[in-house]
């Protein structure tokens, strides 16, 4: 057996701990990388400039989920062709997306530019924050094929059980997003346009970098392959459709909860933005596991090794609760200095309450996120797409219909009060799916 098949010969939780752990330095990373920009622009700009690129981020996050969610479609394929060593339908199905997505990235990159204004001014941003938050989104999309190149292709590395070369890209190109941030908006004064330039800059630089590496590890396997095909294309947008749905779908309920967020002022909007920041950052730990789960249930289903599924599925809960306590413990003793991180010395008693009590309550809550994540994975890895994407769908409805109805009238506290129940619910939907899979996997065992 070759190293590169660990994910179906070492013991469950061994090979999950061994790949997951570099994606979840990876994604802490990611945030670090995203965060950049909005702890510099705080501590150099101010709690106003720090709004506008929280404004953002709502919108941002819908388009790194298709990018998220176009990757999971080819990364469920490569994972299987990999686990059977069909190692030239593997090479087909990468070059296939690597062109289809690279198109659609920059047609969505096009479309976002031109209707930045529209988009944000929809969203109910307060006017005093329009101009920094349209002139931000305007680089960013600029950068969106970058973004969603590097994206695709951490999945494909992923996929085939490389989860450092990420990892190592990420830790190089957050560090060099964070000087330039430091440099464009400290050094050169250029406030929101510097931050979201540095960004821009690091995303190139990474994914070409990632394009290169990638193309020199396809050359291990010496298989015949197709540039293009169609047949491989609808295989594999049979997985990612309903995938970019779920995650598009869910980025989209919170871009409507940000709507809500953003009459209740600049500085609330500044209170929330932070603690967003912060959740995104542990949120990413559990997907990052429910990722793990997804090609190593793939491969194992490609190696006809069904029973080592179930185990995988408990593995993945083991690092659940162990995250979930450590985010408990850090949010809970430290969630004052972290809110400072971001709101700087002229955050107003708003913005700190905001923060805080949001980022309080969710600490309760992140063991939900997480056995939610790894039952998705595994029906990823499945195929079993269809009561992924009805459970998201609940979870967003929840989360919606009491930020629209509640928040309003009452405060803005029931955007976050509903965040536990949709996790909770969404849950139960995957679990009865995942429970209902495991007839047909006895079946192959």
């Amino acid at each position: 057996m070759s190293k590169d098949e660990y994910l179906i010969t070492d013991a469950p939780l061994k090979a999950l701990t061994i790949f997951a752990m570099p994606m979840i330095l990876g994604s802490f990373f990611q945030q670090i990388y995203n965060m950049a920009d909005s702890i510099i622009v705080g501590q150099f700009v101010g709690s106003s400039a720090l709004a506008a690129v929280g404004a953002c981020a709502a919108l941002t996050n819908v388009f790194i989920c298709v990018a998220l969610g176009a990757g999971v479609g080819a990364g469920v394929l490569v994972s299987r062709y990999f686990g059977a060593r069909e190692y030239g339908k593997m090479k087909t199905i990468v070059s296939t997306s690597l062109l289809s997505f690279l198109i659609l990235s920059i047609v969505l990159g096009v479309c976002g530019f031109d209707f930045s204004h529209l988009m944000m001014g929809a969203l109910k941003t307060p006017a005093d924050i329009l101009d920094d938050a349209e002139l931000y989104l305007r680089v960013y999309f600029v950068g969106f094929p970058f973004l969603f190149m590097y994206n695709v292709l951490s999945t494909m590395f992923t996929s085939i059980g490389e989860s450092r070369i990420p990892l190592g890209l990420l830790i190089f190109s957050s560090i060099l997003n964070i000087f330039m941030d430091l440099w464009m908006v400290a050094g050169l004064g250029l406030g929101v346009f510097g931050a979201a330039l540095a960004t821009l800059i690091a995303q190139g630089i990474s994914a070409v970098f990632s394009l290169l590496i990638f193309l020199c590890r396809m050359r291990r396997y010496k298989s015949p392959f197709h540039r293009f095909d169609g047949r491989e294309l609808y295989s594999m947008l049979r997985i990612a459709v309903p995938s970019v749905l779920q995650q598009s779908t869910v980025s989209i309920g919170m871009m409507i909860v940000q709507a809500v967020v953003n009459p209740f002022g600049t500085q609330a909007l500044a209170g929330y933005a932070a603690t967003m920041r912060v959740e995104n950052v542990f949120s990413l730990i559990f997907v990052s596991i429910g990722n793990a789960v997804s090609p190593y249930v793939s491969q194992n289903l490609g190696a006809n090794k069904a029973q080592r599924i179930k185990q995988g599925y408990r593995a993945a809960l083991v690092l659940d609760v162990c995250f979930a306590a450590i985010a408990f413990i850090v949010i809970e003793t430290l969630h004052t200095q972290i809110s400072s991180l971001f709101l700087g010395k002229d955050g107003t008693a708003l913005a700190y309450q905001v923060s805080g009590d949001y980022m309080r309550w969710l600490g309760y809550f992140f063991l939900f996120m997480g056995i939610k994540m790894a039952t998705d994975g595994v029906l990823r890895g499945l195929g079993i797409m269809r009561p992924f994407l009805v459970a998201n769908m609940v979870n967003l409805a929840i989360r919606l219909s009491v930020a629209l109805i509640l928040a309003p009238r009452f405060g803005i506290a029931f955007v976050w009060l509903a965040v536990p129940v949709g996790w909770f619910a969404n849950f139960l939907i995957s679990y009865v799916a995942l429970r209902r899979s495991y007839v047909t996997l006895a079946e192959h065992a």
